[in-house]
């Protein structure tokens, strides 16, 4: 099993390309179930998880053809065609590896009628049941059975109907198989208290380029006219607001200076909120934005929350800042109920946390020491790789396959700002 070792304390600087968004990419990917023709996606981060969830794809009868992409986008292209549906089984051995995988069940059950898809895995950072998709999925006609782990889904005589959907709470993956399952059904459907993340937008604009007609995208209030069939289109993936959110935490924490190319800052005011609030220098600049910074950071006061609120997948990066900031901080994780799983790791190099519940309290220390981390979950590992570009010392962060699911050439971009990072095998 593979390792980072970080030898900490360069100051990061200079131009560093954002990827394609992991979130978006596996919402997209699903799409090319909604149609016989070709869904070209571009800008495509090369990620673990990218890659399972083609593989998945293949498995329904979907061919891919993959394409190294043009410009400067580092990403790649990948070309979709579901002439016809092969197999409408999502199988336990591939969707028990990652959550996304769930969103082949609306995309299934729109175009055959039916859809059999194990429940899902993924990162182990608390409960994160599927309930809500399947109510929105049965407002629209559809049948769910629960059996043996799987969900076995079923549509009416003569496909999904539109139907009204009132989302008790805001649901990104309810939001989004309700979508792509609305886009096929007979007549309209109203989606109300829906997810409003740069994601979703992501998806409703890939899915109006193939055709669908859809009002409301950006609101919290979706009306949906289903078409009987969607045609092909070329998209490209939005550039990935988190991974540029955890390097602009690199350059807080170094006291460095960093371009994040394509980066869209209408995608991370949140994010981009908090940096400033904490001294940290943001600038809006043509193609990217600049985060500089000159001295320690500034202690915060912040709680996570579904967009356009300050979101879960930076709470750990965020901490990882804090632990360095001039006195102390309070962080309220309201999303997940298990995600400090890194606290302890990031103890282990010389922070000061307290956890009360779902509060952190953060006390800033003058500096961290390196030290042998475990990584526990994606956004916990890039705390530790975080932590480790701002410590004395060596740093050996353990268990990285997490980061290749979503961060891509993660070392070779931080080795092209400054950083002193490199992967060892661990055999």
């Amino acid at each position: 099993m593979d390792r980072i070792t970080i030898r900490g304390g360069n100051r990061l600087s200079g131009r560093l390309q954002i990827s394609g968004a992991k979130n978006a990419a596996l919402t997209l990917l699903p799409c090319a179930l909604l149609t016989e023709e070709k869904l070209t996606l571009t800008n495509l981060p090369r990620l673990a998880d990218v890659d399972g969830f083609g593989h998945l794809l293949n498995e329904l009868g979907v061919s891919t053809t993959v394409r190294r992409g043009q410009g400067d986008l580092i990403g790649r292209e990948m070309t979709m065609s579901a002439k016809a549906i092969a197999s409408t089984v999502a199988p336990y051995d591939i969707v028990r590896k990652m959550r996304a995988s769930i969103l082949v069940l609306g995309p299934l059950l729109a175009r055959s009628g039916e859809a059999t898809v194990s429940l899902p895995g993924g990162c182990a950072i608390g409960n994160r049941p599927i309930d809500l998709h399947l109510k929105a999925l049965e407002a629209l006609g559809a049948q769910i059975e629960l059996t043996a782990g799987y969900v076995r889904a079923t549509a009416p005589s003569g496909g999904l109907r539109g139907g009204r959907i009132n989302f008790p709470v805001v649901s990104v993956g309810a939001t989004e198989n309700a979508l792509m399952a609305a886009v096929l059904a007979q007549g309209e459907t109203v989606m109300e208290n829906v997810a409003r993340e740069p994601e979703i937008v992501d998806l409703s604009r890939c899915l109006v380029a193939m055709g669908a007609e859809i009002e409301g995208i950006g609101t919290d209030r979706l009306v949906v006219r289903g078409k009987t069939s969607l045609h092909g289109a070329e998209y490209e993936v939005m550039p990935d607001r988190i991974e540029a959110g955890s390097y602009a935490c690199a350059a807080a924490m170094t006291g460095g200076d960093l371009f994040l190319a394509g980066a869209r800052i209408e995608d991370m005011e949140a994010i981009l909120a908090g940096l400033r609030e904490a001294g940290v220098t943001v600038e809006s600049q043509t193609d990217g934005i600049r985060v500089a910074a000159d001295r320690r950071p500034s202690s915060l006061t912040l709680s996570t929350a579904p967009f356009p609120a300050f979101p879960t997948d930076m709470q750990a990066q965020f901490m990882a800042m804090l632990a360095l900031a001039e006195g102390t901080s309070v962080l309220t994780e309201t999303i997940f109920e298990n995600r400090y799983m890194h606290v302890p790791e990031l103890a282990r190099m010389g922070a000061d946390i307290q956890v009360h519940g779902r509060t952190a309290v953060v006390k800033g220390v003058e500096g961290l020491v390196g030290a042998d981390v475990m990584a526990t979950d994606l956004r916990a590992s890039m705390s530790l790789v975080l932590a480790g570009l701002a410590a004395e010392g060596e740093t050996r962060v353990h268990r990285v396959y997490h980061l290749d699911r979503g961060y891509e050439r993660l070392e070779e971009k931080l080795s092209a700002v400054g950083a002193d990072i490199e992967r060892e095998s661990d055999s």
